[in-house]
């Protein structure tokens, strides 16, 4: 189930397409994943984590189907007992209104949040609509961003922001390079 979850954060597709995903589709080597459209999406090949590869790999393989993962039916009824039992153990009922599709809504709104690019978000979640997309984008409230910025006076110094997740943002007329993160 982590693995599936994780496979779910990282790359938003939905569940339907994840339990289609035979050994084939995963491309360890390049570390992408080949994903078969479901609801008349665009088929994709996405990047994974090292993290994801490694729990993929951890996982035994089944033999007679050739899928990574079980059927749907039997992974929703397991989550969602699950998922029921921590939310009454910690006693946090907003825990049951997370569900499989919740992460691709995560995926897409970080996409956004990161790129500000609709249509890299498209492409992502295999829309052939930008009106399906833009459904997604919905959640996130770009007026509340906060940021840390930091200068810099030569490249060296910008390539250590670079390096530690800062983005360019622009140059002054004195030549001083403005960079910012997210708090």
């Amino acid at each position: 189930m982590a693995t599936l979850l994780q496979l779910l954060k990282e790359t938003g597709i939905r569940l339907g397409e994840a339990v289609r995903i035979k050994w084939q589709d995963i491309d360890f080597q390049s570390g992408v994943i080949r994903i078969t459209p479901e609801k008349g999406s665009n088929p994709r090949v996405l990047k994974l984590s090292g993290k994801l590869l490694q729990m993929l790999n951890n996982i035994r393989r089944n033999a007679e189907t050739g899928n990574v993962f079980p059927s749907k039916s039997c992974i929703e009824a397991y989550y969602y007992r699950k998922r029921k039992q921590i939310a009454a153990k910690l006693c946090n009922p907003r825990l049951l209104q997370i569900s499989f599709h919740t992460f691709r809504h995560w995926k897409a709104t970080m996409e956004y949040a990161k790129t500000k690019d609709i249509l890299h978000v498209m492409k992502i979640l295999g829309h052939k609509s930008i009106q399906n997309t833009l459904v997604y984008t919905q959640l996130i409230d770009f007026k509340s961003d906060e940021y840390v910025c930091k200068t810099a006076e030569n490249a060296r110094e910008a390539s250590k922001l670079v390096e530690g997740g800062f983005e360019y943002v622009c140059t002054t007329p004195e030549g001083i390079m403005l960079f910012r993160k997210r708090k």
